[in-house]
């Protein structure tokens, strides 16, 4: 009796994965981050201006049984830039922001080609830079975690989303310079962006 209930058990979650209706594919697009450096230790940036950057991954979609919803996490790459005015030798530099994002968001389908969503995104900064050998050893804090939301439209194979993204925390960063050339120079930005992204479904 214990082997057929196991067996039927069995039979059920096996129904249910083929029921999931698994798809897969990548993605890409661009990203407009509307903050930049906001807080610093020292008086040293002002200007700053937001550049458009530009993210590319993968993303899988695996639907919930009898809910009507779907998971779709991503594993994305993600650039950003800011230009910022360097007020300890009077130069305009800009500043790079790399990093992975893993967002898990929770979807719908609406009116078969529309999607609504919105999850966690799980960040973890690659590298920080400027673009002058004036300010140099930058350090950026490691991990971080963010929210996402948004929807799209998808034509096929094609799709089409506009997402909004918000960090729970400040990134702290940090590199050598200020007035004294030597002293230690700390700074925040909080990532608040603004993401459109083309997928194909493979």
């Amino acid at each position: 009796m214990k082997k057929v209930i196991v067996m039927l058990f069995l039979a059920i979650g096996i129904s249910q994965v083929s029921n999931a209706q698994i798809a897969f594919g990548i993605k890409g697009g661009v990203n407009y981050n509307s903050e930049s450096i906001k807080e610093s230790s020292q008086d040293v940036f002002s200007g700053a201006k937001s550049k458009t950057g530009y993210h590319a991954g993968i993303w899988l979609r695996a639907k919930i049984p009898v809910l009507g919803l779907y998971l779709r996490p991503e594993l994305v790459y993600t650039n950003l830039e800011n230009e910022v005015f360097y007020k300890t030798t009077a130069k305009t530099t800009t500043h790079t922001f790399q990093k992975i994002d893993i967002p898990v968001l929770l979807g719908k389908k609406i009116f078969g080609i529309g999607n609504v969503y919105i999850g966690p995104s799980f960040q973890y900064v690659l590298d920080s830079d400027f673009s002058i050998n004036d300010i140099k050893s930058v350090d950026a804090e490691g991990f971080t975690m963010g929210l996402q939301f948004g929807g799209g439209v998808e034509f096929g194979k094609l799709g089409i989303d506009v997402r909004w993204e918000r960090a729970f925390s400040n990134i702290e960063s940090s590199f050598i310079g200020g007035a004294a050339g030597a002293s230690n120079v700390n700074y925040d930005t909080r990532i608040n962006q603004i993401i459109i992204g083309l997928s194909y479904r493979l």
